[in-house]
């Protein structure tokens, strides 16, 4: 497994745990964050103190949540992920979603990497 890869799956995992210090632990202090739905920027964070306060905030969202990597490609500047998604809500949600309702999703994450540290990382659905 190569040292980008190893830095990936330890921040889904982290994601997986709820643990908010090991998401942050291999974060660039620049990092740019973007999650993209349905061919839409619907978030856009700059750094990592940003990053952080959302991740705090999406926690609360959530009774369980997982993401499994299905694959993974490497290119010379980004490493791609397919991933499957599974979360229980905590909380009803303004788009109509119920607490309790569980979420099944399939998308990608494009991870970009500077010394060694995520500086970019962009969700797709």
């Amino acid at each position: 497994m190569s040292r980008k890869e190893h830095i990936i799956r330890s921040y889904i995992n982290a994601y997986n745990q709820f643990d908010i210090p090991g998401m942050v632990a291999n974060l660039h202090d620049n990092i740019i964050f973007k999650n993209i739905q349905d061919g839409e920027t619907n978030l856009l964070l700059q750094g990592k103190k940003e990053f952080r306060q959302q991740a705090e905030l999406t926690k609360t969202y959530f009774t369980e949540r997982q993401q499994n990597i299905i694959s993974v490609k490497h290119a010379e500047d980004q490493t791609e992920i397919e991933i499957d998604h599974y979360a229980v809500l905590a909380t009803d949600m303004p788009n109509g979603l119920k607490k309790g309702n569980e979420l099944k999703l399939t998308g990608k994450s494009i991870f970009k990497f500077s010394d060694d540290r995520i500086i970019e990382l962009t969700d797709i659905s």
